[in-house]
């Protein structure tokens, strides 16, 4: 079995009933009852999060923190609120380490730039993994070209994987920062967070953690994972786009300077010089996305009143039936097939371009991802330019799965 937390499979979860909290599954495409298989580019949203956010728009429409009247009250304690539920969800130590960014690329470029100004230099070294998402490889080489470090890269197996060996000979002195997935966006490995975290602390290295493909498919503690920052989006998250969360040491995110200036985060201003406010504010800069942080909390209420470990199984036994019914496919081959996975399959098809792929299984209502995934170099690591991914969530089903299988060879019909 993939690892998606290995739970017993006769664990009771019903599916049938968690389908009817999205309404976005209740529609046909095309003349075909809707397949969703693209969860990992942005999961579908419940009617518990759609009504957050619409009563949010609607009853409280107003600026938080500044605000004497009673929306901007009612408002800030709902925007507060979700920052505190979300301190709950990982697991950190106080609200105040929880920061709201738009996503989990905005809170890597923020560590990118405030960390790595600070803490980069000449000879330094930043290490990430073959596998990232260019939000976790564009930053730092950015960081890097600005300070005059060097990014240094610990490859992946022919399975996907990335072994804790491989990582550990890539650390050295030099070393001050690692920057890695804790998922990987399409081959679906679980890295070894908790291992590279404690290797790379022995060596004095900060840990920067992409968490959006994680926090989906099991439940994070930050704390016991060792993290230094944590990243994540909502949109994975059943959550709304446009809101996503930054979790960081209080002890470290108090050494770095803000980098964005504006409203919200000063303590006193003059043409003189600026003072700054405290965790969390000065890295909140600017009025933020109210009713998506809201929305984002009602999320994780969601996922918080559901057994996540019956989730787990449900979603793990989907990964399986589906890796199994797509390698029985004449022509299809699987990339990645690490043995911790959660969430995603991607493959190939010979003589069909993923993309065309992707158009001709649209056709049978069946949505899933076609392209580079945003981790170009993974895609030459493995000798094709773009993958076909399907993807998976709590709500996806073996009948799902079937659909899409059932498209792949009508295509393969079409192209003889």
């Amino acid at each position: 079995m993939t690892q998606a937390a290995r739970v017993s499979t006769s664990t009771r979860f019903d599916v049938a009933r968690l389908r009817r909290d999205f309404p976005a599954l209740g529609q046909d495409v095309r003349g075909k009852r809707l397949v969703y298989l693209d969860s990992a580019a942005t999961a579908l949203k419940p009617q518990q999060v759609v009504d957050a956010v619409v009563e949010s728009l609607t009853r409280d429409s107003a600026n938080v923190h500044r605000g004497v009247h009673l929306l901007s009250q009612r408002a800030t304690l709902a925007f507060e609120s979700a920052r505190e539920k979300i301190r709950g969800f990982l697991n950190a130590r106080e609200a105040a380490e929880i920061v709201f960014v738009r996503g989990t690329t905005e809170g890597i470029n923020l560590v990118a730039h405030s960390l790595g100004r600070t803490r980069l230099g000449p000879g330094d070294e930043v290490l990430i993994t073959e596998l990232e998402h260019h939000s976790n490889l564009v930053p730092w080489q950015m960081a890097c070209e600005a300070t005059g470090a060097k990014l240094t890269v610990a490859r992946v197996t022919d399975s996907g994987d990335v072994p804790l060996e491989a990582f550990r000979e890539r650390l050295t002195a030099r070393t001050k920062i690692v920057a890695v997935a804790h998922v990987s966006n399409t081959l679906g490995t679980v890295l070894p967070v908790r291992e590279i975290a404690r290797l790379a602390h022995e060596r004095g290295a900060v840990v920067v953690v992409d968490g959006a493909q994680a926090v989906p498919h099991f439940a994070v503690d930050v704390q016991d994972l060792d993290a230094d920052f944590y990243a994540l989006s909502g949109h994975k998250l059943y959550g709304p786009t446009g809101i996503g969360v930054l979790y960081g040491r209080r002890e470290l995110f108090e050494r770095l300077p803000p980098w964005q200036g504006g409203g919200s985060m000063i303590q006193n201003v003059t043409f003189e010089k600026t003072t700054y406010k405290g965790l969390p504010d000065r890295f909140e800069a600017g009025t933020p996305d109210i009713a998506g942080a809201i929305g984002l909390g009602a999320a994780v209420d969601y996922l918080s009143g559901l057994d996540r470990d019956a989730i787990a199984a449900h979603e793990a036994d989907v990964l399986d039936h589906a890796t199994q019914a797509l390698s029985e496919v004449p022509g299809l081959r699987i990339i990645g097939t690490a043995p911790h996975r959660v969430g995603v399959v991607s493959f190939v098809v010979d003589g069909i371009h993923p993309h065309d792929l992707g158009t001709l299984v649209d056709a049978e209502g069946v949505a899933i991802r076609t392209g580079h995934h945003c981790t170009q170099p993974l895609m030459q690591r493995f000798g094709v330019p773009a993958t076909a991914r399907a993807s998976f969530a709590a709500y996806s089903t073996h009948q799902d799965v079937e659909a899409l299988v059932g498209a792949l060879h009508r295509a393969k019909e079409l192209f003889g």
